[in-house]
């Protein structure tokens, strides 16, 4: 289950109300070309790209046992989120081939604060965009989502996603035990990055370019 950043930030009830309605009106196109909030229509092809361990083996917060009952339970929940001003989940089809990919954005807007996770389809990865659009992700739920923290985890061995988040600037801040939907635990790498982080960061980028 998705944790609430270490770092205990309070939002004002202005800037919690500001978090949720950004949250229930957001355009997925800023994530990039082609991304839809995911409904019903999307479960069985969720459950295709989900089912192929080299997409969800290493994630921790999936709707475990893959089922298509789970998934489509977990397509509900975010939509209940979504409402609330509390989470995204957001897929990219390939025009009837199924699902590229999904990213899971999961918001405590008391706490001006949001998690990310997601994956591609494995004849996609390591195809040098990741990072890309990561980065894209990532200026997208400081910007439109307007909170003003985020937080990462990944398993030790998941070495691509390790190496993206080091590379994208995120600073790590040790281990964390992450819950999985069963109930089971996993041993993560957690990583943190502000809002004014992130735009020194960006900027400093830019500088050098």
């Amino acid at each position: 289950m998705s944790a609430p950043p270490k770092t205990v930030l309070t939002a004002s009830p202005e800037e919690e109300a500001e978090i949720r309605q950004a949250v229930r009106t957001a355009d997925p196109e800023g994530l990039g070309p082609n991304r839809v909030i995911a409904g019903p229509e999307h479960v069985e092809a969720l459950l295709e790209l989900l089912s192929d361990p080299e997409v969800s083996e290493a994630i921790y917060d999936l709707p475990r046992p893959l089922t298509l009952e789970n998934v489509g339970a977990w397509v509900a929940d975010f939509a209940a989120k979504r409402a609330r001003g509390e989470g995204l989940l957001v897929v990219t089809p390939d025009f009837g081939k199924g699902i590229l990919s999904y990213s899971q954005i999961t918001v405590w807007p008391e706490r001006a604060s949001a998690e990310m996770a997601g994956a591609m389809r494995a004849d996609i990865q390591g195809g040098g965009g990741g990072g890309e659009g990561a980065v894209r992700s990532f200026s997208w739920i400081f910007d439109a989502l307007k909170v003003r923290l985020i937080g990462l985890t990944a398993a030790p061995d998941n070495i691509r996603s390790v190496k993206l988040i080091d590379r994208a600037g995120f600073v790590r801040m040790g281990e964390r035990e992450s819950r999985r939907a069963d109930g089971s635990t996993r041993r993560s790498l957690y990583w943190e990055m502000t809002r004014d982080g992130w735009a020194q960061l960006q900027a400093g980028m830019a500088g050098k370019a």
